[in-house]
């Protein structure tokens, strides 16, 4: 109490000259200024202008963009109650999604829910590696390799492995394609605005990594913007044949959303791919800048009616699995990704976050969580792998109930069922761009649910 009151004494004179200063002198001298330059320029502008007037370089902001597009908070799931019953029983509501159905080894998951692409060194620390493959496993969903090799403790842990066949080189080869439940020809993803080069100097990869990446001492690492000997789309196209013929598991095709989107599909209809994974601008990453994170690409919402919508258009929506990622948080977020015609969603930055949970407090305040996830990371090594596993397989499980619980409210009995007609929006235009329905219209939208002529005419109500 006598400490408290001391420092209480002390402060009291330096808050009274404060506030005597920012209630009369002139802006010029005034502290408040801050506060009108802060609300002009926003502090997340001055901090990063801060940063680069210290550093020179290019920043590097980890875990995405602050900038979310995508208006997910304005679509709701649409119950029904009486002239169409829920459905009896939500356990029985099946979660189950199968990407590339026609591949000879269908990837069977029993959530749509997977584990994107987060690299062991280019993102993630090695222990988060296997806390994402073991976490993921408990829930008998995939988790993906990123932009690296596949490691022998990522693949021991791992139920269902995705390996992402980059542009950089690292997984390639009979060795390590082999080892994978499906292959992932990644050509771009949102946080970097579609596909530049990211550079990695020699004295950032250490031992265990250079290992994997079969690097020499001394020898630095670039992810090129374009797979290096491919000139054309044609030999993209090659490249996926190619691969469809040597391999059983599905084989995809990574790409960033961006306005060209229906160019970049035409390309990939093309191919012989089981699936299609589309990567929204506010999808998160390691070390991407802020220009590219805040200002490059298409939303993640956007790029999936436009996807879904050019397959349909070209009947082309039966070859292809969708997988939907960037910035993607909430159960309610998954389940409308679904009904807008994905098979699953990708998480990343709220896995991370879910398998951090607790122990966050190893680094607060000191550093931000990143530091015991990344691999950059100065405290990775604190990481309680199996705990975090354990965190992240509750998550995916109560996001799985959750999930269950809202298809019941609709109608379904499987979350595969869900359609745009199971939404609304109080939002015409985007009621009209994703064509579901309008809140404030009395006529459902074409392709609704139909209301039996019965139901109205006895009473002698209005049919519409």
């Amino acid at each position: 109490m006598l400490l408290s009151w001391m420092m209480m004494k002390l402060m009291d004179p330096m808050a009274d000259e404060a506030m005597a200063k920012m209630l009369t002198e002139d802006y010029p001298d005034n502290p408040f200024l801050m506060v009108t330059v802060a609300e002009k320029l926003s502090p997340r502008a001055i901090m990063e202008a801060a940063m680069r007037a210290e550093a020179g370089t290019e920043l590097t902001r980890p875990l995405g963009s602050p900038v979310v597009l995508s208006p997910w908070d304005k679509i709701l799931l649409n119950p029904k109650q009486l002239f169409q019953l829920p459905y009896p029983d939500y356990t029985q509501v099946d979660t189950r999604t199968v990407i590339g159905p026609n591949a000879k080894r269908p990837l069977r998951l029993d959530i749509p829910i997977m584990i994107t692409g987060m690299s062991y060194g280019g993102s993630l620390s090695l222990l988060m590696k296997l806390a994402m493959a073991k976490g993921a496993a408990l829930a008998g969903t995939s988790t993906n390799t990123g932009e690296s090799a596949v490691t022998n403790e990522e693949r021991d842990a791992a139920k269902y492995l995705v390996g992402q066949y980059h542009r950089g080189g690292q997984l390639s080869g009979q060795e390590q394609l082999s080892r994978l439940d499906a292959i992932e020809i990644q050509l771009g993803q949102g946080a970097w605005g579609g596909a530049v080069d990211e550079p990695m100097a020699a004295d950032e990869i250490g031992r265990h990594l250079r290992k994997a990446w079969h690097l020499r001492e001394g020898e630095s690492n670039t992810i090129y913007a374009r797979m290096p000997g491919k000139q054309t789309p044609q030999d993209y196209i090659n490249m996926v044949n190619s691969m469809k013929e040597q391999y059983d598991v599905p084989v995809g095709v990574k790409i960033a959303g961006t306005d060209y989107l229906e160019y970049e599909l035409a390309v990939i209809a093309q191919t012989q791919a089981d699936y299609i994974v589309v990567d929204g601008s506010e999808g998160g990453t390691a070390s991407s800048n802020p220009t590219l994170q805040d200002n490059v690409g298409l939303p993640t919402f956007h790029t999936l009616v436009r996807t879904v919508d050019w397959l349909e258009d070209n009947h082309l929506r039966d070859r292809f699995s969708v997988i939907i990622a960037g910035g993607m948080t909430t159960p309610g977020h998954f389940l409308k990704a679904l009904a807008l015609g994905a098979d699953a969603v990708y998480i990343g930055t709220i896995a991370l976050m879910a398998a951090m949970q607790s122990q966050v407090v190893k680094t607060l305040p000191q550093a931000p969580p990143s530091q015991m996830a990344l691999y950059s990371g100065k405290i990775t090594d604190k990481l309680d792998v199996d705990k975090a596993a354990r965190h992240l397989g509750n998550f995916l499980n109560s996001c799985t109930i959750e999930m269950q619980l809202a298809a019941q409210a609709v109608g379904k009995q499987a979350l595969r069922d869900l359609e745009r007609t199971d939404l609304v929006t109080v939002e015409r235009d985007l009621a009209e761009f994703a064509g579901i329905r309008y809140a404030a219209s009395h006529r459902p939208p074409l392709g609704a649910v139909a209301i039996p002529d019965e139901y109205y005419q006895p009473q002698g109500l209005p049919l519409h």
